[in-house]
C-alpha cells in the first residue's frame, strides 16, 4: 500500500468519525446540556449545538470510532490488494548489499561504491530511445525536471497536449526552466526573466523587455515520442537522427491489456550489464531457480526450508535480422515444481524483445492470464541505472492476478540487483567453449552498435562516489 493510499485512508477514517459525532449530537438530548464548569457552588450549564468537547471525553464514542476503524482498515487493505495498482520502489541502499557490523544498508552501499573495482568500462551512455516518465504523470500545462544520461531536461506538455523535451537551463542567466517555469501555449517560460522557448525547436519566441529576439537565443530541443503510456526521447552522442521508432503494443493500444502497477529500482552498475542478463542462460539456474518465497538475499535463498519447490527455465537469445538489427529477442519458458510435481497455473511462455539499449517488451502467456512488462532502463548517473517495469495485464481478469506476476518479477529482479551492485565489469571475460558463454559474447557484440565515436566515457574521483 502506498503512502498516498494511507493518507486517503486516514482522511476517510477522520471523516467517518466526525459523521458519527454529528449524528450522535442530533439524536442524544443529553448532549445538548453539557456541564462546563462549576463556580462558587453553582452549576453553570450551556447548551451547545456542537458538543465536541464532551464527545472527545465520552469513552463510548471513542470505543465506537476505534472499533469501526479497526474493522474498516483490513477491508481497505484488502481493497488495495485486489483492485489498486502496485507501486514498488527500491532506492540505492534499500537492497542488494550485505551490511557489516553496525553499518546501515546505505552506509554499506557507499562503502562498496568507493572501494569496488569498476573494471575497464565501455562508454557509459549508449545511443537510442530512452524512457523518461509515465505519460499520466505530466498533464497539459505541467513541466518536470528530469536528469539522466548526463543531461538536465525540462519535459513539458503543451496546452494542446503535445510533449516537448528541451535542455533545462535558460541561456540568458542559467535558470532552470523546469523549476518554476510556466507552460504558455507550446512554449516554456523561464521563471527568472520571462523568456519563452518553443518546445518543438527550442527557439526563444519572446523576451518581455526586448522588441527583438536574437536568433541565437535558443535551447537544445530533443526528438520525443509517447507510446504505450510512456514518454521517450532520442539520445545520440553524434546528434544523429533516429534510425528506428518505438514500437506500439497492439493490446495496450486497443485497451485489451490495462495498467496493473509498476516497480522502480535503482542499480549500481554499468548500463550494459542489465540487458546482458537476457543472454546469460546459466545465471537462470544459479540465481532464479530457488522458490520466490525464499526471498532476495542470495545467502538465504538455498535454505532447506524452501527446498520443496523450485523454478525451471529454458531460454534462447538471438539477434533480429535487418532492418530490425537494433532488436534482440529472448524466448523463455518457465515452470514451477512443488513437492516434486509440476504446478501448471504459473507455467509461462515468454518473449522478451530488447529494443535498443533501454527498452524491453517482456510479453508472457500463462494458464491464468497474459500481459506484458514494459521495461525502461536509463542511466541517472554514470554507474547508477533507473529500471522501471510497467505491467499491462488482461482487463477481464482481477487486478490481483496481474500483481502476482509483477511481485514475482520484482523478487527475481532484486536477486539480480545483489549481483550487479557488487560486481565489476569484465571487459575480457574468461569464457569457456560453451553455448552459455557464447551467447553472452554474442550479446556484447550486438550491444556495441549503440556506441559511437563521441559516446562519453567515465571520468570520476573515487572519493566523491557518495549520494
Amino acid at each position: 500500500m502506498t503512502m498516498g493510499h494511507m493518507k486517503k485512508f486516514g482522511s476517510f477514517g477522520a471523516t467517518l468519525c466526525l459523521l458519527i459525532l454529528a449524528v450522535s449530537a442530533t439524536v442524544t438530548q443529553r448532549l445538548l446540556n453539557v456541564p462546563l464548569y462549576e463556580t462558587a457552588g453553582r452549576l453553570w450549564t450551556c447548551k451547545w449545538n456542537f458538543p465536541l468537547l464532551y464527545l472527545l471525553t465520552d469513552y463510548r464514542v471513542i470505543i465506537t470510532c476505534t472499533v469501526i476503524t479497526v474493522l474498516f482498515y483490513p477491508l481497505y487493505k484488502l481493497y488495495g490488494v485486489l483492485f489498486l495498482p502496485m507501486d514498488r520502489v527500491r532506492n540505492l541502499g534499500d537492497i542488494g548489499y550485505i551490511p557489516e557490523g553496525r553499518m546501515s544498508m546505505k552506509e554499506m552501499a557507499n562503502r562498496v561504491r568507493r572501494q569496488r573495482a569498476t573494471g575497464d568500462l565501455p562508454p557509459i551512455y549508449p545511443n537510442g530511445w530512452f524512457g523518461l516518465i509515465e505519460g499520466s504523470k505530466i498533464k497539459a500545462g505541467d513541466v518536470k525536471n528530469i536528469s539522466l544520461l548526463g543531461l538536465n531536461l525540462a519535459v513539458f506538455r503543451g496546452e494542446d497536449g503535445t510533449i516537448h523535451v528541451i535542455d533545462a537551463y535558460c541561456p540568458h542567466m542559467g535558470a532552470n526552466l523546469a523549476v518554476g517555469g510556466r507552460v504558455v501555449g507550446d512554449c516554456l517560460e523561464c521563471p527568472f526573466h520571462g523568456w519563452q522557448f518553443r518546445g518543438s525547436d527550442g527557439q526563444c519566441t519572446k523576451i518581455p523587455y526586448s522588441e527583438k529576439v536574437p536568433d541565437i537565443a535558443k535551447v537544445k530541443s530533443y526528438i520525443s515520442d509517447e507510446a504505450n503510456g510512456y514518454i521517450y526521447f532520442w539520445y545520440h552522442a553524434e546528434d544523429s537522427a533516429p534510425t528506428w521508432t518505438v514500437p506500439r503494443i497492439e493490446e495496450i493500444q486497443s485497451g485489451d491489456w490495462v495498467y496493473r502497477g509498476r516497480t522502480e529500482h535503482y542499480i549500481n552498475c554499468h548500463i550494459e550489464e542489465v540487458p546482458e542478463n537476457g543472454a546469460d542462460l546459466q545465471h537462470l539456474e544459479c540465481v532464479h531457480a530457488p522458490l520466490i518465497t525464499s526471498g532476495i538475499d542470495l545467502r538465504n535463498m538455498w535454505s532447506a526450508l524452501w527446498s520443496f519447490g523450485s523454478h525451471s527455465w529454458t531460454a534462447n537469445w538471438e539477434t533480429n535480422p535487418p532492418p530490425n538489427e537494433h532488436i534482440g529477442t529472448l524466448r523463455l519458458t518457465h515452470s514451477m515444481n512443488l513437492f516434486g510435481k509440476a504446478f501448471r497455473p504459473v507455467d509461462m511462455d515468454v518473449t522478451a524483445q530488447q529494443i535498443g539499449p533501454g527498452i524491453v517488451y517482456l510479453t508472457f502467456h500463462s494458464p491464468i492470464g497474459s500481459g506484458t512488462f514494459v521495461q525502461h532502463l536509463v542511466p541517472t548517473e554514470p554507474l547508477v541505472q533507473k529500471l522501471v517495469h510497467n505491467l499491462y495485464f488482461q482487463k477481464n481478469l482481477p487486478a490481483f492476478i496481474g500483481k502476482f506476476f509483477l511481485l514475482g518479477e520484482a523478487i527475481q529482479l532484486e536477486r539480480d540487483i545483489m549481483i550487479w551492485n557488487n560486481k565489476r565489469y569484465e571487459k575480457k571475460p574468461l569464457f569457456v567453449k560453451s553455448k552459455e558463454d557464447s551467447q553472452v559474447a554474442k550479446h556484447r557484440r550486438w550491444f556495441s552498435q549503440f556506441y559511437s565515436e563521441n559516446s562519453p566515457r567515465l571520468k570520476f574521483q573515487r572519493d566523491t562516489l557518495e549520494w
